[in-house]
């Protein structure tokens, strides 16, 4: 498979490069040598609107109208189709919402909305109909902290978004100052897609604060399908991993993109050869838009027989799916 080059990247201008993200599908097509008319199920008037990187555009195949990492961030007019059982807020997020931004599901560990901000804008995100202007640390720092203050029983905290790492490295230093003051915090969580998507991301600045933090540091990148996974990724992980980071990675069971033994393989190799452990493979979270998506369980489940007679136990990613209300998220057994 010949891919197109990915955008040059400069270290230190990844706010320029992800400033300069792609919001036309009629670009991001032209640049694949794709043509809109010749694909009927484009939405180009989206209201979770087309973003993604040039760099995670240039690993795209050129003239492929089924590149699985296109297939990732194209919208289609499917998404307005209102299908059963799909809905606004399908992980229960607001009803975890202590106060301030900072979310509480399972015992020991809290979530905070860093911002809603991403650099790329993922088809099935579960939090695309989040209400991010109500719930995001900016704006509330001081509330947020103290909230945290008052939640003695946690020992980690779990940054999500949007995605963390899209504020600037002064912003996520503050950040992580203020809250490794909180003498019951050990562990900091970090999800993240920006490595992935634009790996200069990952900064000397970045490395310092996490290897200069008290806490310890878990990022969990994003990662679906080994095309993905470049010398530019693996080279940030391996920062990441000297900064001394635990690197995992979270990764959701996708129709036509990732649902193929091969595939699911090849990813875990990759991810494995690029210094990510695989941690979860998600079952989708039935958010409105993002049904076409879907991957049946029992097919769920073979596929990860298949994995289980192919791969040593510490490369076949744990099956789960997330209830609301759950005490933790729910192993698929298969």
């Amino acid at each position: 498979m010949i891919l197109s080059s990915p955008a040059r990247l400069q270290p230190g201008h990844w706010q320029r490069d992800l400033a300069e993200a792609i919001s036309d599908p009629h670009e991001l097509l032209a640049l694949l040598n794709l043509d809109v008319a010749a694909l009927p199920g484009v939405d180009t008037l989206a209201t979770f609107p087309l973003r993604v990187t040039r760099y995670f555009a240039g690993l795209m195949e050129q003239g492929n109208p089924h590149d699985p990492l296109l297939a990732q961030v194209l919208p289609l007019r499917a998404e307005r189709l209102d299908r059963p059982g799909y809905t606004l807020d399908p992980v229960g997020d607001l009803g975890a919402v202590r106060q301030n931004a900072v979310l509480q599901k399972y015992h020991g560990r809290a979530l905070a909305i860093a911002t809603g901000a991403c650099a790329v804008h993922c088809r099935y995100c579960f939090r695309r109909h989040f209400p991010y202007s109500e719930q995001s640390l900016l704006g509330q720092w001081e509330a947020s902290l103290h909230t945290l203050g008052g939640m003695h029983d946690v020992e980690e905290l779990i940054l999500s978004g949007g995605d963390p790492l899209s504020l600037s490295d002064a912003r996520l230093a503050q950040l992580i100052d203020d809250v490794q003051r909180l003498p019951q915090l050990t562990r900091l969580r970090i999800h993240t897609r920006l490595p992935v998507v634009l790996p200069n991301r990952v900064t000397p600045a970045l490395c310092d604060m996490l290897r200069n933090a008290r806490l310890r540091s878990v990022i969990v990148i994003h990662v679906n399908h080994a095309n993905e996974i470049t010398p530019q990724l693996a080279a940030s992980l391996a920062l990441l991993r000297g900064a001394g980071a635990t690197l995992l990675n979270q990764s959701v069971l996708l129709k036509n993109i990732n649902d193929d033994a091969d595939t699911l393989l090849r990813l875990s190799d990759a991810l494995f050869a690029a210094g990510a452990l695989p941690y979860y493979l998600h079952l989708l979270d039935p958010v409105a838009g993002a049904a076409h998506f879907d991957v049946d369980e029992e097919r769920a489940r073979d596929l990860l027989r298949q994995l289980q007679t192919k791969l040593p136990g510490y490369l076949v990613p744990r099956l789960v799916r997330e209830i609301p209300g759950a005490p933790h998220k729910t192993p698929v057994a298969y």
